[in-house]
Parts: C-alpha cells; sequence; structure tokens
C-alpha cells in the first residue's frame, strides 16, 4: 500500500480493569479476532482501515501502534487493577497526533479516525481534563459503549455524544459489539469516497441495546 494513500485510522480503547477478568476478557480476545477476520474479509476495508489498541486500567497503554491490517498482530490481554480512562483518553489524544498524517498543501491527510471506547466501569482517575482536551481539537469520531450496570453513561456522555448501553458482560453482547464494531468499520470505509466530508454513518445498534439519550 502506498505511503500516499488515505487511511481510515480505528482505534479502540479497552477496559482491561479487574472487572473483566474471567469470561469478559476472554470474550473481548475472541471479539478483537473476529473483528480482524471479518475485516480482512473486506476489500475496501482492507485497502483503507488501520488498526490500534489501546487498553487502560491502572494506567493506559498503546498495545498495538496503528497498523494496516494484514500485518496486525492480536494484542495480549490480561485483566486486572483499576479503570483509568482519563489516561486512556490522553494516550489516544498523543496516538492521534503522533500517527494520523494531516493534510499540507501538497496532499490530503488520513480520514477522521474511528475511536471505539468499550468500559464496564466508571473512572477512577481524573478524566475531565482529557475528556475536555479530546473534545476541544474534534481529533476524531468517538463511539463509546457501556458495557454492564456497573458502567457510567454520565461520564461517557461527557465524552461523546454517540454511547451505547449493552445489558451485560456476557460473551454473546461482548461478541454483537465487535461485529458491530466491525460492521461500522467496512460502512465508514465504503462511504468516505462517496461522500467526503458528511457525517459519519453507523449501523444500527445490536440487538438488546440501547443508544444513550
Amino acid at each position: 500500500m502506498s505511503d500516499f494513500a488515505r487511511r481510515l485510522p480505528v482505534y479502540l480503547l479497552l477496559d482491561v480493569s479487574g472487572s473483566m477478568a474471567g469470561d469478559p476478557i476472554e470474550a473481548v480476545k475472541h471479539g478483537v479476532r473476529a473483528l480482524i477476520s471479518e475485516l480482512r474479509g473486506d476489500p475496501q476495508a482492507l485497502e483503507t482501515a488501520y488498526l490500534s489498541v489501546i487498553t487502560f486500567n491502572s494506567s493506559a497503554r498503546q498495545v498495538s501502534p496503528l497498523t494496516e491490517l494484514m500485518l496486525f498482530q492480536e494484542p495480549q490481554l490480561h485483566a486486572g487493577g483499576a479503570t483509568s480512562l482519563g489516561a486512556a483518553l490522553h494516550l489516544l489524544t498523543e496516538c492521534i497526533q503522533r500517527e494520523v498524517r494531516k493534510s499540507t498543501e501538497t496532499q490530503k491527510g488520513d480520514w477522521k479516525p474511528l475511536v471505539f471506547i468499550l468500559t464496564d466501569g466508571a473512572p477512577t482517575d481524573d478524566w475531565r481534563g482529557a475528556a475536555a482536551e479530546l473534545k476541544a481539537t474534534k481529533p476524531a469520531n468517538i463511539i463509546a459503549c457501556a458495557a454492564g450496570s456497573g458502567a457510567d453513561t454520565t461520564v461517557l456522555k461527557e465524552i461523546t455524544e454517540c454511547v451505547l448501553l449493552m445489558n451485560n458482560l456476557s460473551a454473546g453482547d461482548l461478541s454483537q459489539f465487535f461485529a458491530w464494531v466491525s460492521s461500522s468499520v467496512k460502512l465508514s470505509s465504503k462511504s468516505l469516497d462517496s461522500k467526503p466530508g458528511a457525517n459519519i454513518e453507523l449501523p444500527p445498534p445490536p440487538q438488546g441495546f440501547v443508544i444513550v439519550p
């Protein structure tokens, strides 16, 4: 792929705190695996989408830098610790500034990134400053998913208007979430050239998921 091709950067921010231990983190691993497989099978997504994974528990870490799909290696995910969502948002801003190519006078930059946040709890750090920084620069289209009754949708609504609520942390719900992420990326990659600059289009949420008003 040419260095000058416009990319669609996709960032996954995954909560790997202690409450995700056991079946939930295993379902997340399976979901990431299925997401990669699904996107690699779509020619348009394969051509344009680049993927990065940022995890957060007691700290935030970019476990997978922005990588084209064919070279992407599944990250090792382990659950434990607190829920440093603020640190993850701050790191996301840094990664976008560093990795996403900006337009110049002679060349168009990458497409606006897609960011998917998955969390099952309330932040345990000071997230407001990082959220304000992110919102002020509007570097990406951000979609947040509150997983289960312990997730704080009020916090997520302050980060982005687009918040989904899933009922629980079951393997089935998490599988549906990652399938929906895959569909969202594929739909976005198909609409890039036909509707440049238009608002992001997302597929309907999975059955049983609620869009938080």
